[in-house]
């Protein structure tokens, strides 16, 4: 068997005890590693003349797993082929021994080793093999023969392993490419070629700078040599380019890894490429999704906490800048702001509109508008043809690109590539308008940031359509405070007067308590401080009711107690559309079976007092009030021991009254309980406080109630504060004129005469002649309609007063004379003459009054001649 050398079969693979070490030992060899033959299991022996096997090779070891010892020797077809099959095995054997080739499948048996010497026993594998016989000789000339053998299972998984990998490669629904070491393309599928063009062969050879964009072709090369040198894998690397004949972008998932031979060498990178377009877009929309269900929350949490309307604009912009856009504004009706029904100019657009708020990420400039920037604050108009008035006229917001003429982008240099315009709506009204910018750079808005930001502006839109109607409510409830409210500075005879009022509820600025000073005849002054139970709006309409009361119930100038008397009854009827008088009724008769249910009426305290600035006397009457509290000059703060009372409209109880003399310098407070009560301290304690608080006052009242109510709790926010402070300031007695005149017509003429005197003292002799007629028709009527005594006093303060008291008790009534009646002018004359005049009720008779002002206030008194002329 010259042709097969014995040492050199099969990548020369050594005998005897070295061949362990010989199937990975390569002493020389022509075909590249990995080759076919790493994968297909081929093995070699030869057959000598004799029919025996004289040659056994290592792979034929491993085919068969027999050891070349065992196998040398011996007959194979006895050794290998199965019995049945045995007897045609030895025809063939001789017709290959007589020169004959052969090749054909033989079944076969590998015997395992003999379990003793001598013994035939084998437990072997069975199989197919795929044999070839070349006959050869030996150098003596004998026939012999050299077998191929190859094991037909290997051939028949290669087969099987070869279709999968067709299959699987060009089946596949994905871009499968294989790299050479080199990095080029090798070979190519269907569905890669498919998407970037050609065959699959004409890929070969390519690299990825071929199919992608410079800058992602070169992070594709790195991966591939990466993956390639280290072996690790690459997992949904994003690459992004254009498709072949397309403009559009297109997204891509690649997985690498590197593929390597049978005997492990790398051999090249396998590529799956997965168009993930629509994935990624779904995610954006995801994302998008997301951010706008944050934005919409963002929104519900923070626009609409504040009841004003700028305050709510900012609060827009604070959340769309810079997570919806980079730039926005919010421009307002200006009519809308000035407190309009309805904003001016809707039809067309073009009304004047305030910027309330602008904000920007990236540039403190406001929009400008025909090159004009617009500050916050500033009134403007947009022209008809712009955008922004085609959004205000037809309600509908407007989307302006870079491109449009007259774009904001172009007027800021081309910082702004699209602006939305968007009318913001509530209730089918038109507020105002939002702008929003973005700006180069950033994504462009598209339908879904337009639904939006129209959903953002319909919320603020809301809010401060909200916020317009709270503003309009709140000075409505304003006025009606106010109008219940004396002035800030009210005047009264003999008075110095300072107050405060603070609403318990900031919100509304409306509540029941109230104070009042009311000037009544003879320079005397009716103070009043008074509570209604509750709060809000119900409590100050029950709160002007009453102070309406009181004030009609003084100009009829009753005493204290008949005051809060009336007062009582009107309180019971408040609520009651039935009326005072059945309230009353309802009221006693549920008081008599006891079952009186207080919450039917309104219940208020109140404390009334009327101070005379002649006598320096005070008198007050109490309804389940607070005492008031006194200060005489160099002395501690008193609280008066007046009797409490009942509340207004509980009813049933007389109402007591006390009266004080005051000093001069003596100050006098009344207040509510709010001032002094609150959760945090119990009455005691907020009453003594405010008796600290009144020790040794400024002598400027204004600084007397800033201390008082800056020492005390007066921000708790429970309740209305009312805090009225007065001192004394009694008139001279140089400023009064008092007489006494008998009963006889002569008075009337001294009673002139007392009088001009009197007045020329004073400096008033322009009021002489109108003063003599006047306190002549009061003396005389006093004459023929009074009884006992006449008093003559005239008294000078801010106006000049006559009064004449008589015992009578017949008030005297102004009636209009007939053409032929004597008499019956006098009081008209009296009306025409003076300023104001009337009469009250005294202890001893009654008090009839004129006034008249003086000289310097500059108020012209009728003329006498004219006012006698006008009675005829």
């Amino acid at each position: 068997m010259s042709e097969i050398p014995a040492k050199a079969t099969e990548r020369g693979g050594p005998s005897g005890d070295a061949r362990g070490e010989a199937a990975d030992d390569v002493m020389w060899q022509s075909s590249p590693p990995g080759s076919i033959y790493d994968y297909i299991k081929v093995a070699s022996f030869s057959i000598g003349p004799d029919g025996l096997i004289d040659q056994w090779s290592l792979r034929a070891e491993r085919l068969f797993g027999v050891h070349a010892d065992d196998a040398v020797g011996r007959d194979p077809i006895e050794a290998f082929v199965p019995s049945e099959l045995r007897s045609s095995g030895h025809r063939k054997m001789a017709e290959i021994l007589d020169g004959r080739e052969w090749t054909g499948s033989v079944p076969f048996r590998a015997p395992g080793r003999p379990e003793g010497p001598g013994s035939e026993s084998f437990e072997g594998s069975e199989g197919i093999a795929e044999v070839y016989v070349m006959p050869t000789r030996t150098e003596a000339g004998e026939q012999a023969a050299v077998c191929i053998v190859v094991d037909v299972r290997a051939l028949r998984q290669i087969e099987t392993d070869l279709a999968a990998s067709q299959a699987i490669f060009g089946q596949s629904p994905f871009g499968f490419l294989l790299f050479g070491t080199d990095l080029k393309v090798q070979r190519a599928n269907r569905r890669f070629a498919a998407v970037f063009g050609g065959g699959v062969e004409d890929h070969r050879g390519r690299t990825v700078h071929d199919y992608l964009p410079r800058h992602e072709a070169d992070r594709m090369a790195a991966a591939l040599k990466r993956v390639l040198e280290t072996g690790d894998s690459v997992t949904d690397m994003q690459i992004v380019g254009p498709a072949p004949g397309s403009n559009d972008r297109r997204h891509w998932s690649i997985n690498l890894y590197r593929v390597h031979s049978g005997s492990g060498r790398p051999i090249g990178i396998a590529g799956l490429g997965t168009d993930v377009t629509r994935r990624h877009a779904a995610a954006r929309e995801a994302a998008h999704a997301r951010r706008n269900l944050a934005l919409l929350n963002e929104a519900g949490a923070r626009i609409g906490n504040s009841l004003d309307l700028e305050t709510t604009a900012r609060e827009l912009l604070d959340v769309t800048v810079p997570g919806f856009c980079d730039l926005a504004s919010v421009d307002l009706y200006q009519g809308l702001l000035d407190g309009d029904e309805t904003p001016p100019g809707l039809a067309d657009g073009s009304a004047e509109l305030r910027r309330v708020a602008f904000a920007s990420a990236v540039a403190d400039a406001p929009f400008p508008e025909g090159g004009t920037p617009i500050d916050v604050g500033a009134v403007h108009r947009f022209g008809f043809t712009t955008p922004c008035a085609d959004a205000l006229r037809t309600a509908r917001p407007r989307l302006v690109s870079a491109a449009d003429e007259g774009s904001a982008s172009r007027l800021t240099g081309g910082l702004v590539q699209s602006t939305l315009a968007v009318p913001m709506v509530a209730h089918d009204t038109v507020v105002g308008l939002a702008q929003f910018s973005r700006t180069k750079g950033s994504e462009p808005f598209g339908e879904r940031d337009r639904a939006l930001a129209v959903e953002l502006a319909a919320r603020a839109a809301v809010c401060i359509d909200n916020a317009r109607l709270y503003r309009r409510e709140h000075e409505r409830a304003l006025i009606l405070q106010r109008s219940l409210l004396p002035p800030d500075d009210p005047e009264a005879s003999g008075l110095d007067i300072a107050c405060r009022y603070l609403p318990g509820n900031a919100a509304t600025e409306v509540g029941g308590d109230w104070f009042d000073v009311i000037e009544l005849p003879g320079h005397r002054t009716a103070l009043v401080v008074g509570d209604v139970m509750g709060r809000g709006l119900r409590a100050a309409v029950a709160m002007g009711e009453l102070r309406t009361a009181v004030r009609t119930l003084a100009l009829l100038d009753l005493e204290p107690a008949e005051v809060l008397s009336a007062l009582d009854e009107i309180a019971r009827g408040l609520g009651d559309p039935s009326g005072t008088q059945q309230a009353t009724r309802a009221a006693r008769q549920k008081r008599s079976e006891s079952e009186t249910d207080l919450c039917e009426v309104y219940l208020a305290t109140c404390v009334y007092a009327v101070y005379d600035a002649v006598t320096r006397r005070v008198t007050f009457a109490n309804a389940g009030h607070l005492p008031p509290v006194l200060v005489e000059p160099d002395e501690s703060p008193l609280m008066l021991d007046v009797p409490p009372g009942m509340p207004l409209g509980v009813g049933g109880e007389p109402f007591e009254e006390v009266e004080v003399e005051l000093p001069d310098g003596a100050l006098l407070a009344l207040y509510t309980d709010g001032l002094v009560e609150s959760r945090d301290h119990p009455l005691d304690e907020g009453l003594n406080a405010f008796v600290r608080a009144l020790n040794d006052p400024a002598p400027a009242l204004e600084d007397v109630c800033d201390h008082v109510l800056n020492t005390l709790d007066t921000h708790h926010g429970e309740d209305d504060i009312a805090l009225l402070m007065a001192r004394v300031q009694g008139l001279p007695a140089d400023a009064v004129g008092d007489w006494t005149l008998e009963r006889d017509p002569k008075s009337v003429g001294r009673a002139r005469e007392l009088a001009c005197e009197q007045l020329r003292s004073w400096d008033l002799e322009p009021l002489c002649d109108t003063t003599e007629l006047l306190v002549s028709e009061l003396v005389t009527n006093a004459l023929r309609y009074g009884e006992g005594e006449i008093r003559l006093r005239l008294l000078l303060d801010r106006t000049l007063v006559c009064e004449v008291w008589d015992a009578g008790l017949v008030q005297p009534r102004r009636r209009r004379a007939r053409d032929t009646d004597e008499g019956g002018r006098g009081l008209q004359l009296v009306g025409l003459l003076s300023a104001a005049w009337g009469s009250r009720r005294t202890p001893r008779g009654k008090t009839v009054w004129f006034e008249m002002p003086l000289p310097d206030s500059g108020v012209q008194p009728m003329d006498a001649a004219e006012a006698l002329l006008s009675l005829f």
